[in-house]
């Protein structure tokens, strides 16, 4: 099943509905280009030669490990 950025419903800290019409689409086009270049990677690793599981469990700890430069913000 695939989500699509245009679905998700974004939510603040506090659990509030992100309801900003341009804040939901600037989200939804963030997604959708970290999708094409995740999608463009693992083609290319698959192509290489690499396993398709192992480079799946590497986005996956790459994704983790992303740290927020800034403060969690509260509405």
């Amino acid at each position: 099943m695939t989500t699509l950025p245009q679905s998700v419903i974004w939510r603040s800290p506090r659990g509030v509905t992100i309801a900003c019409v341009e804040k939901n689409k600037v989200l939804g086009e963030n997604l959708e280009e970290i999708r094409e270049i995740c999608q463009d990677a693992l083609e290319d690793a698959v192509l290489m030669g690499c396993d398709e599981q192992q480079f799946r469990d590497v986005l996956t700890g790459l994704i983790g490990e992303l740290v927020s430069a800034y403060a969690s913000q509260d509405d």
